[in-house]
This record gives C-alpha cells, structure tokens and sequence, in this order.
C-alpha cells in the first residue's frame, strides 16, 4: 500500500539555526541597501572634500566635475555630469582607472591580484599599458563617500548654473561669479 508524502523537516535546532542565519543575512543586507538609497549628508560632504582635495579629482575633472580641468598639465577628465555609469561601474572606475586613459587607480592594490578587470601588473605590461599614479590612494569607505557626493551633486544634475553652484557650495563664492544669476 502507497504512504502518503510526509515532508522531511530539518531536527528542531537545525531549523532554528538556518531561520536565525536568514534573518541575519537579511539583517546585513538591508542596512547597505537602505544607504546606498540615502546617503548621510556628512557622507556627501566628505565626498566632496574627498574630491577635491585627498584625490584632488577637480584637477582633471573640474571643481564642478564637467569636465573643465583645474590644471593644463593634468589629462582631460570625462564630464561626470554625463556620465551613464551606474553605482558599481562608478567606483570600480576609481578603485582601478581606465587602463589607456590618464586616469589613475585610487585602490592601493590595482592590478596586484586581479581584481580590477581581472588584469594583472604583468598583463598591463605586456599590453604596453603604464597607469597614472594617483595623487593618493583611497580606502574603500572613501571611494564610496566619493560616489555619494557624485550621485548627490553631480552625476545626472545637468550643466552648471549660478543656483546649482551656490547649491554645490553651500553659499555664493567667487566660483559662481562666471554663471550668469
């Protein structure tokens, strides 16, 4: 005679455990998504000190990030109010440049193990590739407040004007004066 189907569950601590190991998942995850939505103002505002001074990124990519460069001896930087990179593909193009380009690799560890498209020092080298050194390098956390003062301020905000510059600076300052009010 046929036995009815009786699922087979886990003993009682068994499930006790994967319930308490997907709840702490969810737990981790979900404070990293809620602050990649809304990032902390003091995080922006690092971000943008960050910019400006640690990777001194106006020099190539203007105080604004459109692109018009601080320094003449710097390489042109792409106009960021542009950009179509997304999130990831953003902070991948900090932590690792853009072989072939002047910009540099801000992650101390660029090229040494792969990680940054899957390319080595030695596979650089034989494609004849030199990157730009960076005027520092950034931890992670940096790269990231730098990411959130770029989608806060930025990235996707349009041309600059006299009230997004103000905006950008927090007051009038001499860098608004060139846009007409």
């Amino acid at each position: 005679m046929r036995q009815p189907f009786q699922p087979v569950h886990p003993p009682r601590g068994r499930r006790a455990v994967f319930v308490f190991a997907a709840l702490a998942g969810a737990l981790l995850v979900a404070p990293a998504h809620l602050a990649a939505q809304a990032p902390d103002p003091s995080d922006i505002a690092e971000g943008a000190r960050l910019f400006r001074q640690k990777g001194n990124c106006q020099s190539c990519h203007g105080w604004a990030g459109d692109g018009r460069k601080m320094d003449t001896q710097m390489p042109d930087g792409a106009n960021l109010r542009e950009t179509r990179l997304d999130r990831a593909a953003l902070i991948m193009t900090i932590k690792c440049g853009l072989p072939g380009t002047g910009m540099p690799p801000f992650d101390k560890f660029a090229y040494s193990d792969g990680r940054c498209y899957g390319l080595k020092q030695a596979d650089l080298r034989k494609a004849g590739q030199r990157m730009s050194d960076p005027p520092a390098t950034l931890q992670n956390r940096e790269i990231e407040y730098i990411a959130d003062f770029l989608y806060a301020k930025v990235i996707g905000k349009g041309p600059m004007n006299h009230e997004k510059c103000i905006e950008f600076w927090g007051q009038e300052t001499e860098a608004c004066a060139e846009f007409p009010k």
